[in-house]
């Protein structure tokens, strides 16, 4: 069953990190050419948020099911820290922004504020997210 789910999040990962790409541009695109705020570019925003709060969902079940999350709680070396601690963090704070863009861009009135709510949260998730994904431990 770990091994599983271990796949499902590995694969599922490059997925969120994807669409999380396509939103972040998407809303630059948006404001730079002042397009207006369309049906597509809610879809976008909505199903990189969707698909990032299913990930962390995954990343949850398999922290307590995984032989190195519990082993790993007292055990704080290097190569644990990345993968007990600085990972879940990093994700948890990546997706509260990309929340708490989604629910920005709702209250904007312009296209514009909507797109730059978006662009900016997104984008700071995306990068926080990227920034500790334990990338040596995903291409073995």
């Amino acid at each position: 069953m770990y091994q599983t789910i271990q796949s499902a999040h590995s694969i599922f990962a490059y997925i969120v990190l994807a669409i999380l790409f396509l939103a972040s541009v998407n809303a630059i695109a948006g404001i730079v050419s002042k397009k207006i705020f369309t049906a597509k570019d809610l879809r976008i925003s909505l199903f990189a948020l969707i698909l990032s709060h299913f990930q962390l969902l995954i990343g949850f079940i398999l922290y307590f099911v995984s032989p190195l999350g519990s082993a790993s709680l007292g055990n704080m070396e290097k190569t644990f820290r990345l993968t007990s601690l600085e990972h879940p963090l990093m994700v948890i704070i990546g997706i509260a922004l990309i929340t708490i863009g989604w629910s920005k861009h709702k209250k904007e009135e312009s296209n514009n504020g909507k797109f730059k709510k978006i662009a900016l949260f997104y984008s700071l998730g995306f990068i926080m997210i990227a920034s500790k994904i334990p990338w040596a431990n995903w291409f073995n």
